[in-house]
């Protein structure tokens, strides 16, 4: 039976070193860093999402700036809005809720944020950065998926990992990461032939497909670390939802060493870890070295 990761007990050790390092920050320089938060539209997931970034935005002593704008703005008023913030030196970080309405061009607005600024990590200098191994704003799904190997594994030298997906937002940054951390890298998709067998060769498999409980326990080799990226809601039992995961969290429990749970495992890390961009950008910004 393989260990739980505990996602949320871990984001929350992280959130009470992101509030003592803004506190210090605070004391030493006078400075409590800002968070600008755009919404644009009235998505009710991305309400939930938005209000809970600010809520833990606040809890950790980070000023929240939210800017709420309706569905029908142009795309002209997001662009200045977003270069207001851009010279703003009370914002250090700036995220625009996705999806954008379809009359935007969600590439043109996120690239108009300032790469120093972007704690998304969706910028294409911030991208490219990652991909030559230089400094850079991480997104923040991956880096909370990259901060719970690491806790789990530690030197993870040599170890093969597997990515299913191969998304701009996890699977491409993930392989990034894996491969500083000297993995041997395989990114699976839904033209990869005989998934099963690829899957079977990681030590550490990464789902991030958007298919619930597609990779099964069989898929998986024995004593191998899951990460769970997939969060899909489906009809349960009473006519209710529930959230699952991309993995069949059964049938993999018994083969994996350890894996992430849907709901409780990657899913808390990702606002922990825009938080901790945000600090990271405004050290940056100070000319202070990484938290």
């Amino acid at each position: 039976m393989g260990d739980i990761i505990d996602g949320k007990a871990f984001a929350a050790t992280l959130r009470q070193n992101i509030a003592a390092e803004v506190s210090a920050l605070k004391s030493e320089r006078g400075i409590s860093p800002g968070l600008a938060v755009v919404l644009v539209g009235d998505d009710p997931a991305s309400q939930v999402y938005v209000r809970n970034k600010g809520r833990q935005a606040r809890e950790t002593g980070i000023q929240s700036f939210e800017h709420r704008l309706e569905r029908d703005t142009q795309e002209a008023q997001i662009l200045d809005l977003i270069r207001d913030l851009n010279a703003d030196p009370s914002v250090n970080g700036i995220l625009v809720q996705l999806p954008l309405p379809r009359h935007m061009d969600a590439e043109k607005v996120l690239q108009t944020i300032d790469p120093s600024k972007d704690v998304d990590g969706f910028h294409p200098i911030n991208v490219g950065q990652l991909t030559v191994g230089a400094d850079a704003l991480v997104p923040c799904t991956p880096l909370g998926c990259m901060m719970l190997l690491r806790d789990r594994l530690g030197d993870m030298s040599g170890l093969d990992a597997v990515i299913v997906g191969r998304s701009n937002i996890v699977g491409k940054p993930m392989a990034a990461l894996l491969l500083r951390e000297n993995c041997t890298v395989t990114i699976a998709h839904s033209r990869t032939r005989d998934l099963p067998a690829v899957c079977r060769r990681a030590d550490i498999l990464v789902a991030a497909v958007g298919r619930p409980a597609m990779i099964q326990g069989e898929w998986i080799k024995p004593g191998a670390t899951v990460i769970d990226v997939g969060i899909n809601r489906i009809e349960g039992e009473n006519g209710k939802t529930r959230l699952v995961g991309d993995v069949d969290f059964a049938s993999a429990l018994p083969v994996a060493g350890a894996i992430t749970p849907v709901p409780g495992g990657v899913g808390p890390m990702t606002i922990a870890c825009l938080l901790h961009n945000t600090l990271v950008a405004t050290r940056r910004q100070l000319a202070m070295p990484p938290p």
